[in-house]
């Protein structure tokens, strides 16, 4: 009888295992955002000046020393010579995969090029190279996606994302819940640069420059400040080359933009404005919560003023579309 049991065990033993691996897992096909990858070690050597680059997806606007530096959205950053304000000419355009924010310190420059903290040197214009990078001290970030079609699984070991694809997947899932993290899509968002005459020599070794009411990085004497949805890190840049972060920690949810002006730090949130006092450059203490109805809203501030643009008809939801004079 043992002969003929063992057989009879090992067949019950194999269909277990494959009802098992049946319940543990099955495939799905839709149409959908499937990532396209861009290596970490193809992203910490993309860096590179390029000329005749033309503005097709244009972010953000920085200026400094008669010279505007205009994001080109997750590309790269433009650099146009300000010195006549009636005709700015193109000089340069540096690409770096991921960029979204920048600021300026000196003629040290720091930009997010999605996980990565990147310094370039903008001292002339004509050369500007990268002098060091943080690695992995930014949250991961993707690009902005097709509304019309679910996102697949993004799988981080594989690099950063650098565009979507629609197209058919085929992809397990498992009947456990899967722990999707969320992860920020940066918003395309412009201002206005402050107009400068005199002559244009390259850009200074001293000062900052102005980053307006859309901003996510701010420079406060040896402090880098750089916001995402819902954390403020706190950087030392004492050595302008060798950013050392002092703290992060989380205001509160849904953080829009940063400005700063003299001891103070404005925040922006779909829900309120928060002020910081940053008396102390490297230790940003909370002064007040404004309130607001939901909404977007960038913030301004001039001298005693500060000028809070609530708007709708974007993702922060709301009906509002006002400006509040605080």
């Amino acid at each position: 009888m043992k002969t003929k049991i063992i057989p009879i065990i090992s067949i019950l033993s194999i269909v277990t295992i494959l009802f098992s691996s049946c319940e543990d897992s099955t495939y799905r096909e839709y149409k959908g955002n499937a990532p396209v990858y861009m290596s970490y070690s193809d992203l910490r050597e993309a860096v590179e000046i390029r000329q005749n680059v033309d503005l097709e997806n244009p972010g953000k606007i920085y200026y400094k020393d008669n010279y505007i530096f205009i994001v080109e959205e997750l590309k790269g950053i433009h650099v146009f010579d300000n010195t006549d304000p009636s005709s700015p000419v193109k000089k340069a355009f540096v690409t770096l995969p991921g960029v979204v924010d920048i600021s300026i310190s000196g003629y040290i420059l720091y930009a997010d090029s999605f996980v990565d903290l990147v310094i370039l040197d903008v001292q002339n214009i004509d050369n500007i190279h990268e002098v060091a990078r943080v690695r992995d001290i930014l949250p991961y970030t993707v690009p902005p996606t097709d509304n019309e079609y679910p996102m697949a699984y993004v799988d981080e070991e594989r690099g950063v994302v650098i565009e979507w694809e629609v197209k058919t997947i085929r992809e397990k899932i498992y009947n456990e819940p899967y722990p999707w993290p969320i992860y920020y899509k940066g918003g395309i968002m412009f201002l206005d640069a402050a107009n400068s005459s005199g002559a244009s020599s390259g850009v200074s070794g001293s000062g900052t420059g102005f980053g307006g009411s859309m901003a996510r990085f701010g420079i406060k004497d040896k402090a880098l400040y750089i916001v995402d949805q819902n954390a403020l890190k706190v950087f030392d840049i004492s050595n302008k080359t060798n950013p050392i972060k002092v703290t992060d920690f989380y205001p509160g949810w849904n953080i829009e933009t940063m400005f700063l002006s003299g001891d103070n730090m404005f925040l922006g949130t779909t829900t309120g404005m928060i002020i910081y006092d940053i008396s102390i450059p490297l230790v940003p203490t909370s002064r007040v919560f404004f309130n607001h109805a939901r909404s977007c809203d960038p913030v301004i501030v001039d001298d005693t003023l500060a000028y809070v643009t609530l708007r709708s008809g974007t993702t922060c939801g709301g009906t509002v579309n006002c400006l509040d004079v605080v």
